[in-house]
């Protein structure tokens, strides 16, 4: 590859997309010896806009521009979390690639205790997903869960400035801007029964199909990483492609190459619940089969519960 090999990669300005961003830039440049990629900074919508996401758009107003300009041929790349990324891709854009995952737990910031377990009675909780939410009051009805927006360091500083007793973020996300003291929980799937958003602890690299850059991604591209996510969107969509739903999913690679998936969908109260497990040869057949008992669970309920209440 000649130094001539230049990528735009556009990227929010938030510290954590940079950080994101920049990791990926690096790892492409390393693999990839004569390669450039340039930062392109990009403000969306959802950076500006300060209310509610869902009942203006959800989580795909933070990617709106970003996709634009890979339209118009602006930019090459753009890394997303995952998560936060809707089901449903523009016309012609694809995922090129998903680097190996980091840690999909969430993690529960706190003084007061060691676990979710040992919160005080009628704890403080803050939180701005609805799926937190859920599964907190789920295990522990009595916190008191209080909603927040905004990037990691304006969660952490309105939990320092006393607003909650605790608040949850991804692990992924602490892990990636370095962020090492603040005495943070991770919440265990198992033990605490706090199943990640589908894709967290995942970024996506989208590209323009049949570019250049979707080349140049794909030796970046983490086969166990890549069927989790299928796997983990394949969930979603099965519930409407909504990123903004109270949906848990969280596919895992077993012994022999076989996969589990288990998921969960809830009413933000709590009150209403589904949830399934499937087992498979491929991450795909595990997720249908998860897909297949939430629905014996009564989630065709659940989502409708959710629906009139929206």
């Amino acid at each position: 590859m000649t130094a001539t090999r230049h990528l735009r990669l556009g990227t929010r300005g938030s510290a954590l997309a940079l950080a994101q961003s920049k990791w990926t830039a690096r790892q492409l440049e390393a693999l990839h010896p004569g390669l450039t990629v340039e930062l392109i900074p990009i403000l969306t919508r959802g950076d500006t806009y300060a209310g509610p996401l869902a009942p203006v758009g959800g989580k795909g107003l933070f990617t709106e521009e970003l996709e634009s300009g890979l339209q118009d041929g602006s930019l090459d790349l753009a890394v997303h979390s995952l998560k936060d990324l809707p089901v449903t891709l523009p016309d012609g854009l694809i995922l090129a690639a998903f680097p190996p995952r980091e840690d999909p737990r969430d993690a529960l910031i706190t003084e007061v205790a060691q676990s979710l377990a040992d919160l005080p009675q009628r704890a403080s909780v803050l939180t701005g997903s609805l799926r937190r939410r859920a599964q907190l009051l789920r295990r522990r009805p009595d916190l008191d869960i209080r909603p927040v927006r905004g990037n990691i360091d304006t969660r952490l500083r309105r939990w320092r400035d006393g607003e909650g007793d605790a608040v949850i973020l991804a692990a992924a996300g602490l892990n990636r801007l370095g962020v090492k003291d603040v005495p943070a929980h991770p919440l265990d799937p198992d033990t605490d029964g706090i199943l990640p958003a589908p894709g967290q602890g995942i970024l996506a690299l989208e590209v323009r199909a049949g570019s250049r850059a979707e080349a140049i991604c794909a030796a970046f591209n983490d086969p166990t990483t890549a069927a989790a996510a299928h796997a983990e969107r394949h969930v979603v969509a099965a519930f409407g492609g909504d990123c903004t739903l109270p949906l848990a999913a969280w596919a895992e690679a077993q012994a022999a190459g076989t996969f589990r998936v288990r998921a969960a969908l809830a009413t933000p109260d709590a009150d209403q619940w589904a949830e399934g497990e499937g087992q498979g040869d491929s991450a795909l057949e595990a997720a249908a089969a998860c897909v297949e008992a939430m629905h014996r669970d009564g989630a065709e309920a659940v989502l409708a519960a959710i629906r009139a209440a929206s």
